[in-house]
């Protein structure tokens, strides 16, 4: 570890102990954002960490949204990020205006006003329109607990829509949005990783696109695809989603082997990264300098803040 490195450790530990602050940080940041977490999980698990921790302070090591839900959820605490530009591709897809469009055609088009459902990966005045929110690893669960004849709404993405249709039955009404990460998985480059090595099995989220699902083996979110490589015998797997979580495995698993699956050539240039440029966003400097200026700080307007938080907690109480 070179001293620079050090250095922003220690003054970032020092001072959350001197403001009460407590780390964060998704799956998907950088193996030494990962590193000074005192937490670190999926979305679902950080939004229900962020409302049992006692601190005066909240630096969310993420993306613009999930900030917004911890403020959402944690109104009477500080929530920083150390980013304000760390947005996300499906939230940016899914505008509240446009959404309020699509809910009023689809009402229009039937006497039934259908539920709304929203992926977390939305912004706070998009799950202010909502019903419910969820996430990857709850998605399934609670489209199940829906009534079976309900008009359902379910976006930004398109992809993990398509697969809860086909595991649930339902034929829920689809946003055509993306996460632009888990969209460009190559399918030529994961079946001749799969050619080299038989009998690996592949893992992939559920936002990749059909094709990538169906050669497949283990479909799930960025946490339940980490615990099963911990609970499997198999000391070989392709991974098919954002390559953040390859630190985590191999550090749960040291003994194993993570093949990540490319992305497709894209103009001619090849490209072996699968990483999300928002989530590397996040640094040691920009987490030690928002700690020290506590700024950038995420706020959400009151009103907005009051519609939002239903449909969070109906995703955390349907959940549990």
């Amino acid at each position: 570890m070179d001293l620079e490195k050090k250095e922003y450790i220690n003054k970032i530990k020092s001072l959350a102990r001197e403001k009460n602050a407590v780390i964060f940080a998704h799956y998907y940041t950088r193996p030494e954002i990962q590193e000074i977490a005192d937490f670190i999980g999926d979305s679902l698990a950080l939004a229900q960490q962020a409302t049992r921790v006692q601190a005066d302070i909240l630096v969310m090591c993420g993306v613009h949204f999930m900030g917004e839900t911890m403020k959402i959820l944690c109104p009477d605490k500080k929530v920083l990020i150390p980013d304000m530009n760390a947005g996300c591709s499906l939230a940016d897809s899914c505008k509240a205006e446009d959404l309020q469009q699509f809910i009023n055609h689809q009402s229009a088009t039937s006497n039934d006003k259908p539920i709304v459902v929203s992926y977390v990966n939305t912004t706070a005045e998009v799950k202010a329109l909502t019903d419910v929110v969820v996430t990857s690893s709850n998605a399934r669960k609670i489209v199940d607990q829906l009534p079976k004849d309900a008009k359902i709404i379910f976006g930004p993405d398109h992809n993990l829509g398509s697969y809860i249709n086909s595991v649930t039955g339902r034929n829920m009404i689809l946003w055509n949005g993306a996460c632009h990460v888990h969209s460009r998985f190559s399918l030529e480059a994961l079946l001749q990783l799969k050619a080299q090595n038989p009998g690996v099995e592949v893992l992939a989220h559920p936002e990749c696109k059909a094709p990538i699902l169906a050669q497949s083996d283990v479909i799930g979110s960025t946490k339940a695809l980490l615990d099963h490589t911990v609970k499997s015998p198999a000391k070989r797997f392709i991974i098919a989603t954002e390559s953040g979580i390859l630190f985590e495995m191999k550090r749960a698993c040291p003994d194993k082997e993570f093949i990540p699956v490319p992305p497709e050539v894209t103009e001619g240039i090849g490209c072996s990264c699968n990483e999300c440029e928002y989530m590397r966003m996040n640094t040691l400097e920009k987490v030690y300098n928002c700690l020290l200026r506590e700024t950038p700080e995420i706020r959400v307007p009151k009103e907005t803040a009051s519609k939002a938080i239903s449909s969070i907690s109906k995703m955390l109480e349907m959940s549990k």
